[in-house]
């Protein structure tokens, strides 16, 4: 292994893109940590009576590579990207232009990241404006800034709202030049450096806690914890990579044809069909979509003195038992389905296959081949969301089991395992692309 990580670095082109991008990523983590020049540096914003908003906000900044414990100039991330690209994809499936546009190849491409990008500078506009008022409602704003009554000036807004804005527009460049110059997808990278840099103050938070004993005191962690806990790690990680790498290889022939003398066609081939064809989404949808309730009741509680609404917030926050993990995964298998029917489209396949002169043995080419696709596709995707609410409920499991805090045992499992995992094995194939053109093996070929 080592000696295939020393040939990446002797192809010159190779290696400028990857030191080019891990320059990238290396500004992205120095601006992650700049605050905004309102905020007291000294005060969390996370924990500061946030409340179930607070918690929002947390998930949410696990998969937008930003930093909203602390009001930062990157503090909303790159999810007002993801959101205006989820937003354009879903109407590519029910608004006929942009289904036209999709279907124009590159120029069509270009024009809805435009219009993607438009979609973005909006989105911060609303988002940050909102941020930074739930930011002055907290109180970490500089005292010193405020007006008697307590709020903020709406220059300092303005500024506060245009850096921010600013900020999201510098990682979407980022994420695009990695893209273009560097080696990897660029988004997702910047998503995943978010991630992996929670790893090294959970581990010690962890670590802190743990006596060199076979059993821990009250409050601390034994040996075994850490054996076990090990273990767990890898078993998730070892079951990631199966269920991600995991394909339904379904068998296709060409047609034959004759020219001159010679017979071309009739080779056997086979059409790959993800496991988890829907990816991390259907995670994010359901963990975000299941945080709001808690929001709601909790702030219903404060208008309304009612036991019973304090009693449904607490049924909804992250963690507390039975109606909110059976209600977890029951959104999960919703998304993971309502995700690949717009991903996935049967009949386009099917035509694909037909136009390229291909077909699927014992099904005719046309509505018989999309039916057995569809049906094919339906009862997998039943497995890839089993194993979805599977990875999403064992940070629960774990922290139920072992009593351990959330922010060490969302490392194994949940929404940031999931994509850090997929973002590296997107990586390493890339880089595997370069090393193949060039003769040599890949990382994941055997010697």
């Amino acid at each position: 292994m080592w000696n295939k990580i020393r040939v990446v670095f002797t192809i010159p082109e190779l290696r400028k893109k990857i030191l080019f991008t891990l320059g990238l990523l290396a500004i992205y983590r120095v601006g992650w940590q700049i605050p905004l020049p309102i905020v007291d540096p000294t005060k969390s914003l996370i924990g500061e009576g946030a409340g179930g908003l607070g918690a929002l906000m947390e998930q949410v900044a696990v998969f937008s590579a930003s930093q909203l414990s602390q009001a930062t100039i990157f503090g909303l991330g790159i999810m007002p990207y993801i959101s205006a690209s989820i937003i354009f994809q879903l109407l590519g499936s029910v608004y006929e232009p942009l289904a036209k546009l999709q279907k124009e190849g590159e120029a069509g491409r270009k024009k809805i990241n435009e219009y993607t990008r438009y979609a973005t500078v909006v989105l911060c506009l609303g988002q940050s404006w909102a941020y930074i008022g739930w930011v002055t409602g907290v109180g970490i704003v500089r005292e010193g800034l405020l007006d008697v009554d307590g709020s903020l000036p709406f220059s300092w807004q303005l500024t506060s709202v245009i850096t921010m804005t600013a900020g999201t527009v510098f990682l979407m460049w980022l994420g695009e030049q990695i893209d273009e110059y560097g080696i990897g997808n660029g988004i997702s990278l910047l998503i995943m450096a978010g991630i992996l840099a929670r790893m090294p103050s959970a581990g010690w938070q962890l670590l802190k806690q743990t006596e060199l004993e076979l059993t821990g005191t009250r409050g601390a962690y034994g040996v075994e914890t850490l054996l076990v806990l090990a273990v767990l790690f890898v078993a998730v990680v070892f079951g990631v990579v199966f269920i991600t790498q995991g394909q339904r290889r379904i068998p296709t022939q060409s047609a034959k044809h004759v020219r001159g003398r010679r017979v071309y066609g009739g080779t056997r081939q086979y059409l790959p069909l993800r496991v988890n064809q829907a990816g991390v989404m259907p995670i994010i949808f359901a963990s975000s979509l299941l945080l709001f309730p808690s929001v709601a009741f909790s702030l219903m509680q404060k208008v309304v003195d009612w036991p019973m609404l304090q009693t449904l917030s607490d049924s909804f926050t992250r963690g507390a038992g039975f109606v909110y993990n059976l209600l977890y995964v029951a959104m999960i298998y919703f998304f993971c389905y309502f995700w690949t029917a717009i991903t996935f489209n049967p009949k386009d396949m099917s035509d694909n296959l037909k136009n390229y002169g291909t077909f699927i043995p014992g099904y005719r080419p046309g509505k018989r081949t999309a039916d057995y696709l569809e049906k094919v596709m339906v009862r997998i995707t039943y497995v890839g969301a089993g194993f979805l609410a599977l990875v999403a409920i064992i940070p629960t499991i774990v922290g139920a089991a072992m009593d351990i805090p959330p922010t060490v045992a969302s490392f194994y499992g949940g929404t940031g395992l999931l994509i850090a995992v997929s973002v590296a094995f997107d990586l390493v194939q890339k880089i595997d692309s370069h090393l193949v053109m060039r003769n040599y093996r890949g990382l994941l070929e055997k010697n």
